[in-house]
């Protein structure tokens, strides 16, 4: 099942369609090798893909659903979109709810990290992450009054979280 929807003015829908489609046949492959059931939903939301992978099993996608799987999928997903249109992806891949099972741990991390600076400390700093995630986390500090930064490099990259 696929369905975009909402998009951004600077992507033209053909292009989001496209790259849906794309993705879509690639997670589908990789399930049929896999033998896994799943229904792909696709949509568009400021001009990013979004896919997400379901099962009415949801035993079924439990060992695509962890978070370095889903990530590592993402990239290969990424790497067809790229190979077939020759532009850059930004798709956003979801298994089983595993996006908001990470956000909610994500919450809890930012909790800790706030608890923290309330006892005394000038800042706290949280593991390395991606790029979506730390934009997750920015958003979270943000919500609770603190303020993030991010530092480091590539694999190092991590949040950072002050009072403001």
């Amino acid at each position: 099942m696929t369905d975009v929807t909402e998009q951004a003015p600077e992507t033209a829908p053909e292009a989001v369609q496209d790259e849906g489609d794309i993705a879509a046949d690639y997670l589908e492959e990789l399930l049929d090798i896999a033998d896994l059931d799943g229904d792909i939903d696709i949509e568009s939301r400021a001009g990013r893909v979004y896919l997400s992978v379901e099962s009415e099993q949801p035993d079924d996608l439990r060992l695509l659903s962890k978070s370095d799987v889903v990530s590592a999928l993402q990239e290969l997903t990424r790497l067809a979109v790229h190979a077939k249109t020759g532009e850059f992806s930004r798709l956003i891949l979801d298994i089983g709810g595993s996006r908001d099972a990470r956000a909610q741990e994500l919450s809890v991390l930012v909790d800790r990290a706030v608890e923290r600076i309330e006892g005394g400390a000038s800042t706290a700093a949280l593991p390395p992450m991606s790029s979506y995630e730390r934009k997750l986390v920015h958003d979270l500090v943000a919500e609770r009054g603190f303020t993030s930064e991010s530092e480091g490099e590539g694999a190092d990259r991590h949040t950072v979280i002050r009072r403001s």
